[in-house]
């Protein structure tokens, strides 16, 4: 994985992604592209359970690549497929059939904003921010990934200011699972993901596809649909050790299948 700026390393069932585009890990093609094709390959990747995600440096991800748009004119078409491998970048990550935590270590804006909402479980730094800085920079974009973190309000506040959010409110406000000193960020998330890959794989991936699938559906149907998963699950090896396992009072041996 030489020359990348999307890295990943898997160690016990649990990758550790890292974006490294000094100095901000800013997004632009490269980036997009990189990260789609390793959030791919690690849901391919039978052995990888969880993967955590985190910044290189001291930021989590300052979002689009503002330098290079910056006088930009975009030719027919090029606009259409910037944004379609924009949107592509973050599908993969909630997509991604391993579960993934994000470890928000500094600043996570715009489009920063959007992989960390992507991801399935947060946990930050006190040196974390989150925001949408779009409406000085002359973009927009964002707002409905701020809207699964954040209230009405807020997103809007966030939207229509600016206003960031620290990693200490981030916590109250009950958007990430813990905000920690910087030099504890990653065991904290590597210790949520090495718990999701404790679990059964089987269960873990059909829980992540229930949850994505349900999100926007009604209730009736939600649960309908969570209900015709677990007929699924229950078919599997993992769900009968799991439960001979319960039964027996010991610690399940599950082989993913």
């Amino acid at each position: 994985m030489a020359n990348r700026i999307i890295t990943y390393e898997v160690a016990d069932h649990v990758a550790l992604v890292t974006m490294d585009n000094p100095p901000v890990n800013a997004q632009d093609r490269r980036f997009h592209e990189e990260m789609a094709q390793v959030m791919d390959e690690l849901g391919d990747r039978e052995e990888v359970r969880a993967a955590v995600l985190t910044g290189a440096g001291k930021c989590f991800s300052a979002g689009a690549d503002i330098k290079s748009q910056a006088g930009k004119e975009y030719g027919p078409g090029e606009r259409s497929g910037h944004s379609r491998r924009v949107r592509e970048c973050f599908h993969a990550i909630a997509e991604c059939k391993a579960p993934v935590v994000a470890a928000i270590n500094g600043p996570a804006l715009g489009a920063g904003l959007t992989v960390a909402a992507s991801c399935d479980l947060l946990v930050a730094s006190e040196d974390a921010v989150i925001g949408l800085p779009e409406i000085d920079v002359g973009l927009l974009g964002g707002g409905r990934h701020a809207m699964r973190l954040f209230g009405h309000s807020l997103a809007r506040r966030m939207m229509l200011t600016g206003y960031r959010v620290a990693g200490p409110e981030l916590y109250r406000l009950g958007v990430v699972e813990a905000c920690v000193p910087a030099a504890d960020l990653l065991d904290a998330a590597m210790g949520l993901a090495a718990e999701i890959a404790s679990k059964s794989p089987v269960a873990t991936r059909l829980a992540k596809h229930a949850l994505n699938t349900i999100e926007e559906m009604s209730l009736r149907d939600g649960y309908r649909f969570e209900q015709e998963m677990t007929a699924e699950l229950s078919k599997t090896e993992d769900s009968k050790e799991a439960k001979l396992a319960f039964v027996e009072k010991r610690k399940p041996i599950f082989k993913g299948k």
